[in-house]
């Protein structure tokens, strides 16, 4: 539970009237609990690099003891990750239900790094997902907009281009991104006005610690000169793969926003030009799963996120063809490559390379075996743009109730 004690800490920090942004604070509240941990390196206790507004969803947490606490949210993270695979599948169902259950089961087997680390994506990745299964079979609506908010608050780099593609995709949805909004800066201002008085400068340190975490052998650089580069809980951003060649961030980090930018600015002028309808938001949700873990800090417990591409899977291989077949591989290679499992092989099999590294085969040979899933995420993303953008799911609207007489056959501006 290394990430959750990380802000739980924080939390206990702030509670106690000490500055979460400063890592001296933390560690006098970790101290303070002598030797009550069943862990103990203080090392762990990494910079804070969360929003004021994920304290407030962790206070509760932190109130407690740490037996307690850990044991609680190991239980809510487990409990809102099944739910949250469930409604997937439930989406799914509607067109293959076996496919998706095989997916979805997979994938559940191979999320045992969000319990034993106790990130808090574990929970803004679930909650993320019952907002889309509120949204897309419209029921509960209300539930979906707390659920967006607190996934938002958690880690917004997780769940902000689920809320842009809503904002996007014309009403009645424009008014449930608006609303989540709304939340999430009720949330937000609470957070600050919470935070402020006790770290006045909490912006120039949450900055710095992010600058520090980024830094070349950083927790969260990119780079093969970090301690994480090589692991089963690696970076997954584009920036990983374009290090291995070029180790500058001042390089990678703008070829890495270049090429999603590029792909991101095609899916939301076509999702503003397309109408909205359950069946074409399905493609659409999948198509922006990769490219979200691909443009910024993403690790392989984020690549849950990839459960959102289980429906869109499920309606194509229903539809048959080409195009469905191309999706089960896409998501069966999607899915398999950021799991838990597979990941650890891969790392103890390329934990020792026996191979020259320094020369441009080396290096090629190195992101195909050490680092192959920011490639994967990439091409996954590319072929369900392509899906969203050239392609009419009117075909399979037939298999979603309530949706044969309304989907249109063309590309229609809204």
């Amino acid at each position: 539970m290394e990430d959750f004690k990380v802000v739980y800490y924080q939390a206990r920090c702030l509670l106690q009237h000490g500055d979460p942004y400063k890592p001296s604070e933390t560690l006098r509240a970790y101290r303070a609990e002598g030797g009550k941990l069943p862990r103990g390196p203080l090392q762990d206790l990494t910079p804070n690099v969360y929003p004021p507004t994920a304290s407030i969803f962790i206070a509760p947490f932190s109130i407690l003891p740490w037996a307690p606490a850990h044991l609680l949210w190991m239980i809510f993270t487990a409990g809102s990750f099944i739910l949250a695979s469930y409604l997937m599948w439930d989406l799914g169902a509607d067109h293959a239900p076996l496919l998706s259950g095989c997916l979805v089961s997979f994938l559940l087997a191979n999320s045992i790094s969000l319990l034993i680390r106790g990130n808090p994506a574990g929970i803004a990745i679930s909650f993320c997902m019952v907002a889309v299964w509120c949204f897309l079979r419209d029921r509960f609506a209300w539930a979906g907009v707390l659920c967006l908010a607190v996934s938002l608050a958690l880690k917004p780099h997780d769940a902000g281009l689920v809320r842009l593609y809503f904002l996007l995709a014309g009403a009645p949805n424009r008014k449930r991104a608006l609303q989540t909004l709304l939340v999430t800066a009720v949330v937000g201002l609470a957070a600050i006005v919470w935070v402020t008085p006790i770290a006045p400068h909490w912006v120039q340190e949450l900055h710095s610690n992010l600058l520090v975490n980024s830094a070349p052998g950083g927790n969260s650089d990119p780079g093969p000169a970090s301690g994480c580069s090589h692991t089963a809980g690696m970076v997954i951003d584009l920036q990983s793969v374009i290090s291995i060649f070029l180790d500058d961030p001042r390089i990678y980090n703008p070829a890495s926003y270049l090429v999603c930018g590029a792909l991101l600015l095609v899916w939301s002028f076509a999702t503003l030009l397309l109408s909205f309808f359950p069946a074409r938001a399905r493609v659409a949700l999948a198509a922006i799963m990769p490219l979200t873990l691909l443009v910024t800090y993403h690790r392989t417990y984020d690549a849950k996120l990839l459960l959102l591409a289980v429906p869109a899977c499920a309606m194509l291989w229903a539809e048959g063809g080409l195009a469905g077949r191309l999706a089960l591989v896409a998501t069966t290679v999607g899915v398999i490559s950021t799991g838990d499992y597979p990941l650890t092989i891969l790392y103890i099999l390329t934990e020792n390379p026996h191979w020259d590294t320094a020369g441009l085969f080396g290096k090629t040979l190195s992101v195909a075996l050490t680092r192959p899933v920011p490639l994967i995420l990439l091409i996954m993303g590319i072929f369900y743009l392509w899906i969203y953008v050239r392609r009419h799911p009117g075909d399979v609207a037939s298999l979603v109730p309530g949706e044969s007489d309304e989907m249109p056959l063309a590309l229609t501006p809204s």
